[in-house]
């Protein structure tokens, strides 16, 4: 095996032991007070799946492959007595064969699971079966995953460290508050003070729940809200919410959001390679991302962990 498929191989294959060193790391960097929780930014980025729009097809479609893959299959296995063939090639060609099979199964299961949700017509990727389209930072829509990051810092500059990272399929950050308090939390053992987001992240389950545990949530009112009247929605933690955000001191702190996280999502997709992922699904797609936030945070810091 050649250096580079050994460092391919690692990348993808060891998900457990690349979330506990990010772990180990950030908790070296918090005893160390080189980072804090203090003030957090969280946000999503779209990034370009290994998979071609051609490749999703519906579910009668792929019932169609499903049948073309077991026939070229039997195919294969019969040219295993070619003579000009080397048993190198013959193992690679059936090992193509069974990778083609099991990515047209992960497709259709896919697809019966987003019809399951209500997906209208829905579709699957034979490349990448855990990708789905998705509106990109260009506008356009295309095969993708949303990589989401919190990154802790202060606003007037130094280090950044991202503190949160979670891959998903789903085009939308909606939601994904309540699973970044409790991965920090697992992950540190404490919440951060402050939490920036943008107004993709409003969702009032949320809200309450940064309420409930303290974290002081700043999140841009979107106009909808703004002009919906009283309802059941409006209690305790959502006014305080919408009176909070009125406030000049939040939104002079809120400007700080961008300088956070907009540089952690820069360094993900132009210094670690991560604008387009070569790999094909969402474990796989986890682990580059640990491994290029793991290098983020060991860069932003190194000066003062080799002091």
């Amino acid at each position: 095996m050649t250096r580079h498929d050994t460092m391919a191989t690692f990348r993808v294959g060891h998900c457990a032991a690349l979330d506990k060193t990010f772990t180990d790391v950030l908790g070296v960097l918090l005893h160390k007070r080189l980072a804090t929780l203090d003030l957090v930014a969280q946000d999503g980025t779209r990034v370009r799946a290994s998979a071609s729009a051609p490749s999703f097809r519906k579910e009668a479609s792929l019932e169609e492959c499903r049948e073309q893959a077991a026939l070229h299959l039997k195919a294969v296995l019969v040219e295993t007595d070619d003579v000009e063939a080397t048993d190198g090639e013959k193992a690679a060609r059936i090992a193509a064969a069974h990778d083609y099979q099991q990515r047209v199964e992960d497709a259709l299961v896919a697809v019966k699971l987003l019809a399951a949700e209500g997906k209208d017509k829905p579709r699957a990727s034979t490349t990448d079966g855990d990708a789905r389209v998705m509106k990109m930072p260009d506008g356009g829509y295309r095969p993708g995953y949303n990589i989401q990051l919190a990154t802790a810092g202060s606003p007037f500059g130094g280090p950044r460290t991202i503190v949160f990272v979670r891959v998903n399929n789903i085009g939308s950050d909606m939601g994904s508050i309540v699973p970044m308090l409790d991965q920090i939390q697992s992950r540190t053992g404490d919440l951060p003070k402050v939490l920036l987001a943008d107004a993709n992240h409003e969702k009032h389950d949320c809200i309450r729940d940064c309420a409930q545990r303290g974290v002081v949530a700043l999140i841009p009112v979107p106009a909808r809200s703004q002009k919906a009247g009283p309802n059941a929605d409006n209690d305790d933690a959502i006014a305080a919410w919408r009176a909070r955000m009125q406030t000049d001191q939040a939104k002079r702190t809120f400007r700080a959001r961008a300088s956070l996280c907009e540089l952690s999502n820069a360094h993900l997709k132009h210094h670690h390679g991560v604008a387009q992922i070569l790999v094909r699904g969402l474990e796989k797609v986890t682990c580059v991302a640990l491994l290029a936030a793991l290098a983020t945070n060991i860069l932003q810091h190194a000066t003062a962990l080799l002091a």
